[in-house]
């Protein structure tokens, strides 16, 4: 069954990246300036979940690497991703410094930081869209030293612990290598998930129940874990809730594998079970909503508090949450209604359809 083998990824993905829009969100309000004081377990949840959503979307892209890899080979496999993520980097990653530049006295962005060429070279200027940068080069490495350096998955992981803990050497250090530290961050965690793709995907087979005890055994070090995230990180304040991130790299791994665990277990009862479809939904267009959702939600930021005068936090936050998830899966179906694929890739339809398939 083609379907079994996508269903609890696309449920991963719709969590992480409705994470990633609760703090893209929340952040946005904050620095429009509003209040956040009668809001701070807002704030806390915010602060947590910032510590495995991102790993989780490297852990689930690794996952089909060596199929991928086996069913295309290298050229075609990177091929493929220079279609399917850099195109749409460079697109809406272009059209959001060129609107960000055209409405900079309604939005947190300076002018100076709204760069195109920030897209070659230092994506994290260019907000959200370092992540589908950082994806793209981390997964050509790493099937490069599979093909080319003979490295198997556990190799690619012990180098990725050491990449990692490089990365964190150079962040405290205040040393800027620009997008080469993302691909230093990230790959051990693209690397596991290539490690677990076996145990990952072979789990399909088991009933909810065998999920649904996984979970229970799982939970508490989950809470506990993202307790001690936000504990530490709220005692460091001065360097944005990032402490634990880049001055506890073990401790961070930790917490980060306990956190993507869950998750794809989680996912793993949600596919078998089929509950919370719509969430599944959102996990098979999160690459759509990923690149259009700070433009949408910065709009309708912009009308809630400057055209119609609200400044109420949970309200502009749950609505900037689903704006910022239906927009964009509209205007993808409108493009495919349309015609028009071209705005989010270069697939063509027929590859878009057996995708979902």
């Amino acid at each position: 069954m083609k379907t079994a083998r996508l269903a609890w990824i696309d449920y991963a993905r719709g969590i992480a990246i409705i994470l990633v829009l609760y703090r893209h969100v929340f952040e946005g309000i904050k620095q429009a300036g509003v209040s956040i004081v009668h809001y701070l377990p807002v704030e806390y949840a915010n602060i947590m979940f910032y510590s495995f959503r991102m790993p989780l979307f490297f852990i689930v892209s690794g996952v089909f690497v060596a199929r991928s890899l086996h069913k295309r080979g290298i050229q075609k496999f990177i091929e493929n991703k220079a279609r399917t993520i850099i195109y749409p980097y460079i697109i809406w990653g272009s059209l959001q410094i060129i609107l960000q530049y055209i409405f900079s006295s309604y939005i947190n962005t300076d002018k100076e930081h709204l760069n195109l060429l920030y897209l070659l070279y230092s994506p994290r200027e260019v907000g959200q869209f370092w992540y589908l940068y950082a994806l793209f080069n981390v997964a050509v490495l790493y099937v490069l030293l599979k093909v080319y350096a003979k490295l198997n998955a556990v190799q690619c992981t012990a180098l990725g612990l050491l990449m990692f803990y490089l990365s964190s050497i150079l962040s405290q250090n205040n040393i800027n290598i620009w997008f080469l530290a993302d691909i230093l961050h990230y790959f051990v965690f693209f690397a596991v998930g290539d490690l677990l793709s076996n145990q990952v995907l072979n789990s399909i087979h088991n009933e909810a129940g065998y999920f649904k005890k996984r979970i229970l055994i799982w939970v508490l070090p989950f809470i506990a874990t993202q307790a001690v995230y936000l504990y530490i990180n709220l005692e460091n304040p001065s360097v944005l809730f990032d402490y634990v991130e880049y001055s506890m790299p073990v401790t961070f791994l930790l917490i980060a594998f306990l956190g993507c665990g869950f998750v794809i277990l989680f996912s793993q009862y949600l596919d078998k079970t089929g509950k919370i479809k719509w969430l599944r939904i959102v996990g098979e267009h999160s690459l759509y909503i990923y690149v259009v959702h700070v433009i949408v939600m910065a709009a309708t930021r912009i009308f809630m508090m400057h055209v119609l005068r609200i400044t109420n936090l949970p309200l502009l936050l749950i609505t900037g949450i689903l704006v910022g998830l239906l927009v964009p899966i509209l205007i993808y179906k409108l493009a495919m209604k349309a015609n028009m694929p071209w705005l989010f890739t270069l697939e063509n339809r027929k590859a878009i359809k057996l995708k979902k398939e």
